[in-house]
């Protein structure tokens, strides 16, 4: 398995635990990110990334926690190159809603939130 992209967070909204909660959303933004986007993403720095992006079957790693990644927008992983944006839903749907958006399966991520701190590693792993 190869590292997609690895990422350190360095910032938690006050608004992630409640979006996590309602909408089962998490919102990843680099470093800078304008502050009404701030207050409901986790902020990062990325520190290795390839251009190829991540597909259906691959897996993404929270603080030793893996989730499946069930489906990738069209326009997801190049709002990652570009601002490390991206919108990673936990609802096991097998097509997204939304060209940004990056689908993980749903099972186990209840308290994801309390996992996600300053500090912590957030890798999307190819898995073939």
């Amino acid at each position: 398995m190869g590292s997609i992209y690895l990422t350190e967070v360095t910032k938690v909204g006050p608004e992630v635990e409640e979006f996590l909660e309602e909408a089962k959303t998490l919102v990843l933004f680099e470093d800078g990110a304008p502050p009404e986007l701030a207050e409901m993403s986790v902020l990062h720095e990325h520190k290795e990334r390839r251009e190829e992006p991540p597909e259906a079957g691959d897996i993404m790693i929270i603080d030793n926690r893996e989730f499946r990644i069930t489906a990738v927008g069209g326009s997801a992983w190049k709002n990652m190159l570009q601002i490390g944006h991206a919108s990673f839903k936990f609802n096991g749907a097998e097509e997204v809603e939304l060209p940004g958006e990056i689908c993980l399966e749903e099972s186990g991520s209840e308290g994801i939130s309390e996992s996600i701190q300053p500090g912590v590693q957030v890798e999307i792993r190819a898995t073939g």
